[in-house]
């Protein structure tokens, strides 16, 4: 765009402030000047609003408390006791391995796995930390919603579900239980699998449901004893 001249391009700048310099007369010493106010008290109704609270002073913000229980995942490697994971997955380390986590203050899980014989066993533990309960709670809605067939599991946390399923691969069975538990702004997953290679079969449904559930209330003890924020 052609720049304007000298003289013009000052005459464009400087108008806005003859502008408002005269706005500044007109309402300060013109003919829109306001009348003087008696013992300031027009001043003071002008800046004050019912109440005796100034107009001119923001409101102080709302703001709701977030309700959140717990604030880092527990070690899930000693969540569940030797003695289950001896009973549970015959032959593996009671140590575990933890899987690596990009947040370990927010996720964790801890994964045991063996075979003796020819029974294979396998279970997951995951701890994971919700920023509420309220989002907790959508996350546990949601994970259920995905794994249907279940059903609800008393007395554990504020709200658990567990399902199994059955697949075949290449004529093998294996049959994995899941448990999913809510417990504030905090759920815990359970992830409990077997095959036989020898006859090719799963165990029962019943085995794998209670050694889930079973490690599951193992793990909600464990968060609720000593990790709360």
């Amino acid at each position: 765009m052609r720049e304007l001249p000298l003289p013009l391009a000052l005459t464009a700048r400087l108008s806005p402030v003859v502008v408002l310099a005269c706005a500044g007369w007109a309402l300060t010493s013109g003919p829109f000047a306001a009348p003087p106010a008696e013992d300031g008290k027009a001043a003071q109704h002008q800046t004050r609003g019912a109440g005796g609270q100034s107009s001119s002073e923001p409101s102080a913000p709302s703001s709701t408390a977030v309700s959140k229980t717990y604030a880092t995942a527990p070690v899930p490697c000693t969540s569940v006791s030797a003695k289950t994971i001896t009973s549970l997955v015959p032959g593996a380390k009671a140590a575990g391995k933890e899987i690596p986590s990009t947040d370990t203050t927010v996720r964790r899980t801890c994964s045991w796995n063996a075979l003796k014989d020819y029974d294979y066993r396998w279970l997951d533990v995951s701890f994971e930390i919700m920023a509420s309960d309220d989002a907790a709670q959508k996350s546990y809605q949601q994970r259920v919603s995905d794994k249907s067939g279940g059903g609800a599991v008393p007395g554990l946390g504020d709200s658990a579900y567990s399902v199994v399923n059955l697949t075949t691969e290449a004529k093998q069975e294996t049959r994995e239980g899941v448990v999913i538990a809510r417990a504030s702004n905090a759920i815990v997953t359970v992830t409990y699998n077997g095959s036989d290679f020898e006859t090719k079969k799963a165990p029962s449904t019943d085995e794998i449901n209670k050694g889930a559930i079973k490690a599951a209330k193992e793990a909600a003890a464990a968060l609720e004893g000593g990790h709360k924020g």
